[in-house]
């Protein structure tokens, strides 16, 4: 009888565990399996009303709303990097041949990881042209050399983390005035299916980046956003 007491709790542990692996394989399942959903402006709007809600009051909160002239088309995901940025900035080869100012960009593009930012820096061939990129990440490159080359040289696009891009928007490195489009790689999914704003920190980050200067530009009229 000692026995047969003792097998039960150690048969009911494995069933629990077998259950607890099948849940979390159908859980994966299901998201490989689900139609990617492209996201549109409301998307971003409704995710700046719930992060706001529990600290801010209706009046703030209404002030960090955009209205629709403030974004770009959204990628309805048939585009290549390249298609979708000729698509929202058809004028782009006007507008890099009349910037000259430094410490700044005309396009900054926000995304998860220096890893993602070097594959969008290589997927924007066709579009750049002779343009400067610069990447605008932590990994192996020091804020002060980022900040350096923004002072010596003339940039025009900058791709990289909202933590790296808000160190050097704080510091005056880097200068959102002559920016005229922020793009924020919105769809992409990395090997755990999460998109940017799926992992907490890029969400917090890229957050109040919009919030410290971008949404007030937006709003001026100055930036224009994109969800690619």
């Amino acid at each position: 009888p000692t026995e047969c007491f003792l097998s039960q709790p150690e048969e009911k542990q494995e069933s629990t565990v077998k259950a607890k692996r099948r849940k979390k394989k159908k859980i994966s399942d299901i998201l490989e399996k689900s139609a990617p959903k492209p996201g549109v402006p409301a998307d971003l709007q409704n995710l700046l009303s719930q992060h706001f809600s529990e600290n801010r009051s209706v009046i703030e909160i209404e002030e960090l709303k955009l209205s629709d002239s403030c974004f770009l088309p959204a990628n309805d995901l048939t585009h290549s990097f390249s298609s979708y940025l000729k698509e929202i900035c058809p004028k782009w080869a006007k507008l890099r041949k009349n910037h000259k100012e430094k410490k700044s960009v005309v396009m900054l593009i926000i995304c998860s990881s220096a890893l993602r930012s070097l594959e969008l820096i290589k997927s924007m061939t066709a579009f750049k042209g002779d343009c400067r990129v610069l990447k605008l990440f932590a990994k192996h490159i020091k804020i002060k050399e980022q900040m350096s080359m923004l002072e010596k040289g003339v940039f025009h696009i900058g791709v990289g983390t909202p933590g790296r891009v808000k160190a050097l928007v704080e510091q005056d490195g880097l200068c959102l005035n002559s920016t005229k489009y922020m793009i924020l790689d919105w769809n992409w999914r990395d090997q755990k299916l999460r998109r940017m704003m799926d992992i907490p920190e890029i969400k917090k980050e890229t957050i109040d980046l919009l919030e410290m200067s971008i949404i007030k530009l937006c709003r001026e009229g100055s930036v224009k956003l994109g969800l690619f």
